[in-house]
């Protein structure tokens, strides 16, 4: 059995820690580190407009609390609401790359 001291990459520390790509553990993992990562991008456009959260909520016709929640990875988002914040909340164009 492999330590997490054992890893010489981030990939096998997260094989180590959360087990290989595909298995229950590391889908939830990668799953919670997406919607981290755009909890952030959310957080940062938000501050870059200088707008609070309830600013972004009013704008987007949604409530602080969801916001909040989205900004700590706390919730999942839809695509279309993605979409709304960015676009009519924030005044930002959203582009997806699929690989």
């Amino acid at each position: 059995m492999k330590k997490v001291s054992d890893a010489k990459t981030f990939d096998e520390l997260l094989d180590i820690k959360y087990g290989k790509t595909g298995t229950k553990e590391r889908d939830e993992y990668e799953a919670k580190a997406k919607s981290f990562i755009i909890g952030e991008m959310i957080k940062e456009a938000r501050k870059e407009a200088q707008m609070t959260q309830e600013d972004l909520a009013a704008r987007t016709g949604t409530k602080k609390s969801y916001i909040s929640r989205l900004e700590n990875g706390k919730i999942d988002i839809q695509i279309s609401t993605l979409f709304k914040i960015f676009e009519e909340g924030l005044g930002k164009r959203l582009r997806f790359t699929l690989l």
